[in-house]
């Protein structure tokens, strides 16, 4: 019995420190949507250098509904790939000029869509339209 409780001491425990966490990370980019004037028009390198506690670990480019040839947004995650699709805490940037999909399916699939050094000079010198950030 002593054991059970033990573990579920550490769960919860576990559970709470992660949740701060994730918390942390939505409240600290938050940061950036609040102060989103200081990037729009600007390049997306300005933005990646100002968060000097975070990177994104992932990124998903989006097609259009009715142009499935271009890209407006990218999708930047910071969780594990396997957790993209599940209440991620999520940077969502639109482009000023839209990026043709054939580009960033290639880079996607070269680099299992990880966050890599060959994303960040990719998007580096796009330049930023609007910036939100949600879970």
């Amino acid at each position: 019995m002593k054991n059970i409780l033990k573990l579920a001491l550490l769960l919860t425990l576990f559970f709470s420190f992660q949740n701060k966490a994730q918390l942390d990370t939505l409240n600290y980019l938050k940061q950036f949507e609040i102060n989103k004037a200081n990037y729009i028009g600007q390049p997306f390198s300005k933005l990646l250098q100002d968060m000097t506690q975070i990177q994104p670990k992932t990124a998903w480019s989006l097609s259009v509904r009715n142009n499935k040839t271009i890209v407006k947004n990218t999708l930047f995650n910071f969780c594990e790939k396997k957790h993209s699709f599940y209440k991620a805490i999520t940077l969502s940037i639109k482009w000023q000029t839209d990026i043709p999909i054939t580009q960033t399916d290639a880079l996607g699939t070269q680099n299992q869509y990880y966050f890599t050094n060959d994303e960040k000079a990719f998007y580096g010198n796009r330049i930023i339209k609007d910036i939100r950030v949600y879970r």
